[in-house]
Order: C-alpha cells, then sequence, then structure tokens
C-alpha cells in the first residue's frame, strides 16, 4: 500500500513543504529511506522501527521505502520522524484516518514520547501559508506554535496521542493563542542607577531614539558597561511583527526559553572578546545564526571592542549596511536579518589611563599606535555616534542628587520613534539610522546656518562621504527628540561633535 504525509522544514528562517510518501509492498523485508536524508534523517528508521514495537503497534515484514519530497533538497535534522511513522502505519493499514489536512513535526524516542525541533515557528507559518488546517507539533514546541493565527495547532507529547486524535477516540485540543499586546516589560537596570555621566546618557538617548550605533570610550570604572547594559530600559517596545521576526530567529537557532510564546523583549547580546567570526555572523556545516542575528532588532554589545578578533570585528561591516547577513556553504546558502544597533566600549590606550585627571598612562607611543590600529577606519566609520566617557569626581558619586530614570528617557525615545514611524510609513524604513541615502536627502532638510556649519566641517574634518549621511541622520533625530521638522544649526553642531574622536584617538 502507499500513503503520503505532509511536513515542514526550514532552510533559515523560512519553512517549505515537505511531502512523506511511504510504500509498503511484499517482497524480502528491507527498510530503504530516499530524499537526500543527512545522517540524523538516516537514523530515524531505527528510531521509527523501535516506536512501533514499544507502542504495541506491528512493525511491517515486508519491502518498505519511503521518500522525503522534494528529493533534490537535503534534509536534515530529526523532526521528520513522526511524519514517517504515520506514513508507514497509513500505508500498512494501521492507520485508516484522512490526514490529507494535517501536518507533522516531531522527533520520536524509542518509546514513542515526541522531543521538541528547532524551528517550529516558521514551519507553523509555511504551513498556515500552504493552507494546511492542523499541525500536530511537540507539546514543548505549542507555545511559539500558537502565536500563529489561521491554523489548530496540535500538542502532543506521545504518539499514542496522535493516534487517539485521528481515530476520533481522544480529541486534541488546539493550544490558545494567549498573547497579552499590553505587556509592560519591566527591566531592573535603570539609567538612574548611574551617577553622573549626562553627556552619555544623552548620546545613548539619541542613541536609542534613531537606532544609531554607538561607540563610548573611557578609562576603566567609568561606568561604559553599566551605561549599555541599560539601553534596553530605554529602547520603544517592539511591534508584533518584529517579536515574530525575532522570535523565529531564536527557534531556528534553538535559543527559545523553555515555554516562550514571543520574544517580547528587545534582544540584548554580549559575547565575550574570543568569539570567533563564525561565532559572530553563523555558519557551521548546517548554517544557524549567529550573534549578530541573534541581537536582531535589539542590542549587540561588545566590551573591550579592540581586543576581538579583528576578522570578527570586520565581519560587522556589511551586517550593519545592508541588515541582512549571508551564509554560503557547499550545502546551500542561508540570509539571516541583522537589523541590529551596535554599541561597543573600549579604553582609550593599552593600559587604559590615557587622559586620566589623576594617574599617569604608562603606554609608549608604539603600543598605542598597535592599539588603536585593532580597530579599522571603515568599521568607525559605520559607527554613528562616539562618546568620550568621562571620569566623575567624588561629589557626584557621592551625592544624593536623584537621577533621572530610564522611564522618563524612553517617553521622549518612544515619542521621537513615534515620528519617525509616521516619517517612513510604507518605506519599509524603522527608524532614521535605516534611511537610505534618498531617504537621507529628502528628509534631513537643513537650515541655512546648519548647513554652513556641515559644509566647514565636512571639509576641516575630512569627512567621508558616508559619515556625512550619518551627521544628518543623527542631526535628525536630534531634530525629532526637539520636536522639530527643521535640522536647526544645534543640531547639526551636537550631531558633528559626535563624530570627533576619531580624530582624538586615529589620528
Amino acid at each position: 500500500m502507499f500513503a503520503k504525509v505532509k511536513s515542514q522544514s526550514v532552510s533559515g528562517l523560512s519553512g517549505f513543504d515537505i511531502v512523506v510518501e511511504a510504500d509498503v509492498s511484499s517482497g524480502l523485508p528491507r527498510f530503504d529511506l530516499v530524499g537526500l536524508p543527512d545522517a540524523a534523517v538516516r537514523e530515524s528508521r531505527e528510531r521509527v522501527r523501535a516506536t512501533v514495537k514499544n507502542c504495541g503497534l506491528t512493525f511491517p515484514v515486508s519491502r518498505i521505502t519511503v521518500n522525503i519530497a522534494p528529493a533534490d533538497v537535503k534534509k536534515e535534522g530529526a523532526f521528520y520522524d513522526l511524519p514517517i511513522f504515520i506514513a508507514i502505519m497509513k500505508a500498512s493499514g494501521q492507520l485508516r484516518a484522512d490526514t490529507d489536512g494535517c501536518s507533522f513535526i516531531g522527533e520520536l524516542s524509542l518509546d514513542g514520547e515526541i522531543r521538541p525541533a528547532n524551528g517550529v515557528l516558521p514551519m507553523v507559518i509555511q504551513a498556515r501559508d500552504s493552507g494546511i488546517g492542523a499541525i500536530f507539533v511537540p507539546s514543548e514546541n505549542a507555545a511559539e506554535g500558537s502565536v500563529v493565527e489561521g491554523i489548530d495547532v496540535l500538542p502532543a507529547s506521545k504518539v499514542g496521542e496522535i493516534l487517539a486524535h485521528l481515530s476520533g477516540d481522544k480529541l486534541i485540543e488546539p493550544v490558545k493563542k494567549e498573547l497579552d499586546e499590553s505587556e509592560v516589560i519591566s527591566d531592573e537596570l535603570d539609567f538612574c542607577d548611574v551617577k553622573g555621566q549626562h553627556e552619555a546618557k544623552r548620546a545613548l538617548e539619541i542613541a536609542a531614539a534613531g537606532g544609531h550605533n554607538c561607540l563610548m570610550i573611557g578609562t576603566p570604572g567609568t561606568g561604559k558597561s553599566m551605561l549599555a547594559k541599560r539601553i534596553g530600559s530605554i529602547l520603544p517596545e517592539m511591534s508584533f511583527d518584529e517579536k515574530i521576526e525575532t522570535t523565529k530567529i531564536y527557534s531556528v537557532a534553538g535559543a527559545l526559553p523553555k515555554g516562550a510564546r514571543l520574544i517580547a523583549k528587545r534582544p540584548f547580546r554580549s559575547p565575550h572578546h574570543t568569539i570567533s567570526p563564525q561565532g559572530m555572523t553563523g555558519g557551521g556545516i548546517n548554517p544557524r545564526p549567529g550573534e549578530i542575528s541573534l541581537a536582531h532588532n535589539g542590542v549587540l554589545f561588545l566590551d573591550e571592542f579592540p581586543e576581538f578578533d579583528r576578522r570578527a570585528k570586520e565581519s560587522l561591516r556589511q551586517p550593519l549596511e545592508d541588515g541582512t547577513v549571508t551564509i554560503t556553504r557547499t550545502s546551500g546558502t542561508v540570509t539571516y536579518p541583522s537589523n541590529i544597533m551596535l554599541i561597543a566600549a573600549m579604553n582609550p590606550c593599552p593600559c587604559g589611563y590615557l587622559g586620566h585627571p589623576t594617574r599617569k598612562c604608562s603606554c609608549t607611543d608604539a603600543a598605542k599606535k598597535r592599539y588603536s590600529e585593532k580597530t579599522s577606519g571603515p568599521l568607525l566609520d559605520r559607527i554613528d555616534i562616539h562618546i568620550e566617557v568621562q571620569n566623575i569626581d567624588y561629589e557626584q558619586l557621592s551625592g544624593r542628587q536623584k537621577e533621572e530614570t530610564s522611564a522618563e528617557i524612553r517617553e521622549r525615545v518612544n515619542k521621537a520613534r513615534s515620528v519617525q514611524l509616521e516619517r517612513f510609513k510604507g518605506t519599509g524604513i524603522t527608524c532614521n539610522a535605516k534611511m537610505t541615502p534618498r531617504a537621507t536627502r529628502q528628509f534631513c532638510v537643513l537650515s541655512a546656518e546648519a548647513d554652513a556649519l556641515l559644509k566647514q566641517s565636512f571639509d576641516s574634518l575630512g569627512l567621508s562621504p558616508r559619515a556625512y549621511d550619518k551627521i544628518l541622520r543623527v542631526s535628525r533625530t536630534i531634530a525629532d527628540l526637539e520636536g522639530s521638522e527643521l535640522i536647526e544649526l544645534s543640531h547639526v553642531a551636537e550631531a558633528i561633535q559626535y563624530r570627533s574622536l576619531d580624530r582624538k584617538y586615529w589620528r
């Protein structure tokens, strides 16, 4: 007998349809699995055989051929176990239910338990888009699948539950979508904990309001890491589409917290400086997202920036420009989104005390030069805001003056972002930092005084065309924070000062 069962797989962040075909015919007992399976898929023969036996069913003593179509696409992973099991049960006549409107995803244990799989969210979305009405998924993946509307997500922990449902003995209730869109994300880290550093806080507020990359330079202990770790508390809340896209990345990477429905808080990724280029961009034999993609719609914080491997740092250049990272392997090419906000922190020199008011720098000129050369000019040029984090005195540190809270800063950031969303409606641009050159010319209108200052600075500072565009975009954000449609002299002057540190430390 012959049977077909529907399933899904995933490539990059996109799902695609799979059909598992099973043929049980007379002949010497044999179990062939075809359709470009990898080792994990080929091993499903033994898992399915043991599952059939341990669930009290009869494994056909016949010639069994299972094809996983399309046959020209390499199949990877163990989540084909469940559709292979269902297809064999149908082909052998032990299951007579109509499964045409159903899809199946899951890895099997030897006793019939259904183990969780990576990438369930994009696979459920693909099943819905293909017109499938119900999809059986592992119970541990039901939460993430439930956010997809228009399809019944049926959770199962054992194959016996699925067989009972298909035979009508005991139906599985679809897991219900339970999302509170009014959820308020609380954060223990607050800017009111940081004493002083008003210039740095102002720079990070601008960065958050416009989605700009930021580099902080300062001596050890000035609060660079403390400031960076709190930037998530002032970022605007994620839209539903951003939550879905971010959750898809974590689902594919197997990094989704257990029981989580959506990633509702903007990611904050802070990899160690020993990370490899592949860990940064993603990769492997079977490509998986790296830190750049795991920080999508959030923050990638690189502390001790010059200490990162040069190739790892330079791998940021193209994703920072394009918002995507493409990984090419012999098995295929995948593209992951990388719409990130880069926050980097570094010392001014190897010993860290260049410019310190009381401690003398012990570095030689050659050591300072080698240290500065660890960060290339093209990468610096892609960072919109450069800010020096100053030392604070005892009075500021011990004073009881109330500092501004993250909630107060976030209110201004949200107001500026709402102006940008209205401005860029229908263009696909999400914030000022993502403006195209054409959009920059259209929306960054300068007053006569501001234009004259920018012209003078462009010539005297030797700015690149990219730096010119970034100054315009930062100026646009500063104007948005002040509620001004026209970019004035003060807005440009402040934006220019955020491009001066590379001239100080990288002469």
